[in-house]
């Protein structure tokens, strides 16, 4: 279900993109993304052969950043956002990550009660962090060090 995104999959990447956010990545982002970037790790969620939502994290030596994490509208609900939150995590510990940290608008609230179900806590406001519409950003962490993989498994 959960697999590596290919340059195939950004055309759907794209539309969700345009779907449900309001600052979103462009194509040229998510290839760099995809092809330059030794940190980044990009997946997709398939659904009958078709994508309904991606995540992007970014594991930099001991410290692990969710970049982008989307699930198309006619998806959101279904659990997919925490199936792909929690698979970030396990990749963050399987390249020995100690914290892994994350931005969220404070109008998100569905985002945050999912961050802080599996664990993350508000560390920090970050003024103007959005730039579409000068919105700050929550900066929210969570201690990953000497937990295992499994302590995530669906």
């Amino acid at each position: 279900m959960i697999e590596e995104m290919l340059e195939e999959d950004l055309d759907a990447v794209l539309e969700i993109e345009e779907e449900v956010f309001t600052s979103r990545w462009t194509r040229e982002q998510f290839l760099y993304e995809l092809n330059e970037n030794e940190f980044s790790h990009l997946y997709v969620v398939r659904e009958d052969d078709k994508v309904i939502a991606y995540a992007g994290l970014w594991t930099l030596f001991e410290r692990a950043e969710i970049t982008t994490i989307a699930v198309s509208k006619t998806n959101q609900g279904r659990g997919y956002g925490k199936k792909l939150l929690k698979h970030l995590l396990r990749i963050a510990i399987a390249n020995n990550c100690d914290i892994c940290s994350l931005e969220v608008r404070p109008s998100n609230l569905v985002a945050i009660r999912l961050y802080e179900s599996l664990g993350f806590e508000k560390l920090r406001i970050r003024k103007d962090y959005y730039t579409d519409n000068h919105e700050d950003a929550i900066e929210m962490l969570k201690a990953i060090g000497g937990l295992n993989e499994e302590d995530f498994s669906d």
